[in-house]
């Protein structure tokens, strides 16, 4: 993806949080300078991997197969104590597609936070990671019910879906219906080593540097500056 396009991105979805009254934590719009006072105060951000995360999936086409998230709280999995569980705020365009995948151990909550219609399809998983044939239990908004495998649940505003561990599900927007905000309440989020994808593709993007960065992607954050190198910086 071109550093160009991410910003784009970045920067639509900043107002369109904004057009539906979700309000951003201040550290998703600091710039690259305000990142280098940042000192290790911050090192949850760091570590736990908070802001945010764009991809198109290894396939070039963002708008096609993508998915703009931003991480606002999250633990770590190697804390003894902290937070054990994550949120995130999602973006998904019409017919912009995330591609199969399960979580090994996360279970989570997709939420239709206003705009269009999510549909999400749903399989589920076999021992050796294909597709099962088998009825998939649906539990939606405290009600549960079952559909048949490869069966696309429409999740309208308000409303939301459970994804538990081993669920295939791919989602986009509905065609016509204008993109969602989504969100995603979930156990901790480690996006490193919980993924399964039915495809052979690359969850995180390589980046042409056709201009500066807006703001840093999760993986771009420094490391934290100390108290005196700040105000040697600073003087």
């Amino acid at each position: 993806m071109k550093r160009s396009e991410i910003n784009k991105i970045m920067r639509d979805a900043v107002g369109f949080a904004e057009e539906h009254g979700f309000k951003l934590p201040p550290f998703v719009t600091w710039s690259p300078e305000d990142w280098k006072t940042k000192g290790a105060e911050y090192d949850e951000v760091r570590k736990c991997m908070l802001g945010w995360d764009i991809t198109d999936y290894g396939k070039g086409d963002f708008r096609k197969a993508g998915l703009l998230m931003l991480t606002i709280r999250n633990g770590s999995l190697d804390q003894a104590k902290g937070k054990t569980y994550a949120e995130k705020m999602l973006i998904v365009e019409e017919c912009q597609i995330t591609p199969y995948h399960f979580h090994w151990n996360k279970t989570e909550d997709i939420i239709n936070r206003g705009g269009g219609i999510l549909c999400i399809q749903l399989y589920n998983s076999t021992e050796d990671g294909k597709f099962a044939d088998t009825n998939v239990t649906v539990s939606k908004d405290g009600r549960k019910y079952t559909v048949s495998a490869g069966s696309i649940v429409e999740v309208m505003p308000g409303e939301s879906i459970t994804l538990t561990t081993g669920l295939y599900h791919q989602f986009w927007g509905k065609d016509g219906c204008g993109k969602i905000l989504v969100g995603e309440i979930s156990k901790i989020n480690d996006d490193n080593v919980d993924n399964r994808f039915y495809e052979n593709i690359e969850r995180f993007p390589e980046i042409e540097e056709d201009e500066g960065p807006l703001y840093l992607l999760f993986s771009e954050y420094p490391d934290a500056v100390c108290e005196a190198e700040y105000y040697e910086k600073k003087n």
